[in-house]
């Protein structure tokens, strides 16, 4: 397997870093004057049971005033784990920096990625933290939101055309998915367009080649296991919007 081009955060001209206690916050030049603000909400809500949106409940908004507003998303455990560790993660390489790292060179690279700003690690004890991601905010929905919401099958199957575009151009830059889901791709409009964007990219890796045949098989059956589980009697996605989605 070729290696990955970019996995771990490395200091960035764009970004700047603060260190609070055992807080550790890393973020776009563009928001630095705010840093103080985004500490302090996202402590709130490290320490509150409040649920946000997405499919763990780990998503907020941060307005931050000034027409300033990112989108923050907690770092969540799923599976039999969550009922243990439910966002608490083990490692020295936390992961809300490294998807920071992987997200901007996806930017680079013309990956349709919502804008990254930055991420926030808190320190629990040894090799145990805590993490945010923070990316600009993006007015969208889902595409399994949307499927479920706009009835005009032209306009849907545009839309489903546009997500298979983005993941192959995802493909052909060198970016693979760990979780390629229909809650991980993001449609959003202006005036009478669509566009679909790549989200959470935890786990994902970059690498300097199109990724290979093995990994887009990998991302095809994910993806259509995704599909199966939402939409089991093929309400929503048929066999023809299927074969729209289908990588293989």
């Amino acid at each position: 397997m070729r290696p990955p081009a970019q996995m771990k955060w490395r200091p960035d001209p764009n970004f700047t870093t603060f260190r609070i206690g055992r807080r550790e916050l890393v973020i776009h030049r563009d928001i630095a004057p705010y840093a103080a603000q985004i500490m302090q909400k996202l402590g709130a809500l490290t320490s509150t049971a409040e649920a946000g949106a997405g499919n763990r409940g780990s998503a907020f908004r941060l307005d931050l005033g000034g027409g300033i507003e990112l989108f923050a998303r907690r770092g969540r455990r799923g599976g039999m784990i969550a009922s243990i560790l439910s966002d608490v993660y083990v490692g020295m390489t936390p992961h809300p920096l490294a998807e920071l790292a992987v997200t901007i060179e996806a930017m680079r690279r013309g990956i349709p990625v919502a804008e990254p700003m930055g991420a926030m690690v808190e320190w629990i004890g040894p090799a145990l933290y805590r993490g945010f991601f923070l990316t600009r905010a993006v007015r969208g929905m889902t595409l399994w939101e949307f499927l479920t919401t706009d009835d005009d099958p032209t306009v849907r199957n545009h839309v489903l055309a546009q997500a298979r575009a983005t993941i192959d151009t995802m493909h052909k830059k060198g970016l693979f998915h760990a979780d390629l889901n229909l809650h991980n791709l993001l449609v959003t409009r202006a005036r009478d367009s669509f566009t679909v964007m790549i989200i959470d990219l935890d786990k994902s890796r970059l690498f300097d080649a199109p990724v290979s045949a093995a990994m887009r098989r990998a991302n095809a059956a994910r993806l259509m296991r995704s599909a199966r589980k939402l939409d089991p009697s093929g309400k929503f996605l048929d066999a023809a919007a299927l074969s729209i989605l289908n990588l293989e």
